[in-house]
């Protein structure tokens, strides 16, 4: 598959690598800023630090970022080139990064998910569950799984000369890349995707059937129904677009995606599509969540404030000094 995308650039006419120089830019530029932002609002208020949901959320930023910094502008090269321009170390790096961080951000929507079954289903008796010294156990467990799905990955690719090229392909043989494949996409996303189906199933149910609308009006239940939504919203947003990319790898290894210049197209965008993800979920949270458009705005004035601040610092300071030499 990687080996075919490298004939497959010199191929693709300018208009095509333009579009695709350009997606991944603006996928770069909006995933990096909008994360940047959610990861400031977090850390910023303290208040929100002491929600377990809102560590996750934490979480799910931290491994968007990184995901982003480490592996898109990389990965466009990849589309772009018809070489791999940034050595061997890197090669392997940057792929063990990306599903390393793949992982991570679906784990840590299951564990949301299941955060939201028990704050909503059980809000009394999962209060001493789901305390943040229980979820940063829990982030703890994510990233430590994370590796252990993500490990072959670094041995997985390799920097090789192909055709007078250096190129960065998978250096595994066909037997095991299946085995590896097929474990990622089953406890990737088949696994999760139940989980989260399942779970947010018996929450909606929940909400809908077995609450009275009339009598549920406290302010605490139509929050928990918001950051619900919100999050929901979101692992529906990871389900879809990591889905082609999946499906892509599941339909070459059965022998039903034909390595030809169309497939190469529909490669690339599948994985546009999955990138694309890590950019989303800031949009999501500024739209549904009243409290992260009023972080946002926080710290959007953050530095005029200081500047006025530091003014009227200013101007007492000039006040002070007319008195005193007036007297």
């Amino acid at each position: 598959m990687n080996v075919s995308s490298v004939s497959s650039v010199s191929s693709v006419s300018s208009e095509s690598l333009l579009f695709i120089s350009l997606s991944f830019s603006v996928i770069f530029v909006v995933g990096t800023a909008g994360n940047a932002l959610v990861l400031a609002v977090l850390l910023r208020d303290g208040q929100m630090k002491k929600k377990s949901t809102n560590l996750f959320i934490l979480n799910l930023a931290l491994s968007d970022l990184s995901f982003i910094l480490c592996c898109v502008p990389f990965q466009a090269t990849v589309y772009t080139l018809d070489h791999w321009m940034f050595g061997a170390a890197l090669c392997k790096l940057v792929h063990f990064i990306i599903f390393l961080t793949m992982f991570s951000s679906v784990f840590t929507l299951t564990a949301v998910s299941l955060d939201r079954y028990l704050a909503i289903c059980y809000p009394l008796r999962s209060r001493e569950m789901r305390t943040p010294r229980n979820a940063v156990t829990s982030i703890g467990l994510i990233w430590a799984l994370s590796l252990v799905f993500s490990g072959p990955y670094i041995s997985y690719y390799a920097q090789m000369d192909l055709g007078g090229n250096v190129v960065c392909i998978p250096a595994w043989t066909s037997r095991p890349r299946v085995l590896v494949d097929v474990c990622t996409f089953v406890f990737g996303y088949l696994v999760p995707v139940l989980v989260l189906g399942l779970t947010y199933a018996r929450t909606i149910r929940y909400l809908w059937t077995s609450v009275d609308a009339v009598k549920d009006v406290s302010e605490s239940r139509r929050a928990k129904r918001k950051v619900t939504k919100m999050i929901l919203i979101v692992t529906a947003l990871f389900c879809v677009c990591w889905l082609p990319h999946h499906l892509v790898i599941l339909c070459m290894w059965t022998g039903r995606f034909p390595l030809n210049h169309a497939t190469y197209v529909l490669r690339v965008l599948s994985h546009l599509v999955a990138y694309a993800n890590s950019c989303l979920n800031p949009v999501v949270y500024a739209l549904v969540s009243k409290h992260f458009r009023k972080g946002f705005r926080k710290v959007f004035s953050c530095r005029p404030r200081r500047r006025r601040r530091r003014r009227e610092e200013v101007n007492k300071v000039h006040v002070v000094s007319s008195v005193e030499t007036s007297n």
